[in-house]
């Protein structure tokens, strides 16, 4: 079979944060119930991803989170690409994000059985070329309120969630 002709990609991620993203994102919507992240900043230093929530997490939360990134990394799931057309998308892959014009055919990405989603970046082969996830920083920065105050205080306005995650020890292939 052909390669199929995908959309160009705009930048080249480092390989190891770009598959942490995955499992982070994973994580984020199978804890929170939330969307992928909004906007991500994936680098080889540090990694920045938004995430909108109704409440800021706690710290417990914030530790869970850590936690079940690198269970994830640390199950050494394999890493793959698959060609699809748009009718063949699982129900699960949103592809919300995907420009206009994106090609017929989308690239999946899946981390083991733990996720897929549409992505033409750069990714490690097996998740513990990744390293050990760390979240470095986290800020919560909330909505401001369609109606002015007094508006009632239990309602939650929601907000964006920050998390700053760097990666210690990354395969040396990368």
């Amino acid at each position: 079979m052909a390669e199929p002709i995908l959309n160009e990609h705009n930048k080249r991620e480092y390989e190891p944060a770009h598959t942490a993203e995955h499992i982070l994102n994973q994580t984020m919507v199978r804890m929170f119930g939330c969307e992928r992240s909004r906007n991500t900043h994936v680098e080889r230093k540090k990694s920045k991803l938004n995430y909108e929530l109704p409440l800021c997490p706690s710290p417990e939360q914030i530790a869970e989170v850590e936690r079940r990134v690198n269970e994830v990394i640390q199950a050494d799931m394999p890493v793959t690409m698959e060609y699809v057309t748009r009718d063949q998308i699982p129900p699960e892959v949103s592809l919300a994000k995907l420009p206009d014009d994106a090609s017929e055919t989308l690239r999946l990405v899946r981390v083991g059985d733990y996720d897929v989603c549409a992505c033409l970046g750069f990714h490690v082969e097996h998740t513990l070329e990744c390293g050990h996830f760390r979240i470095s920083s986290t800020s919560w920065t909330p909505f401001v309120p369609a109606t002015p105050p007094p508006y009632p205080q239990e309602a939650p306005i929601g907000g964006s969630f920050r998390i700053v995650f760097r990666l210690d020890g990354p395969s040396d292939k990368y």
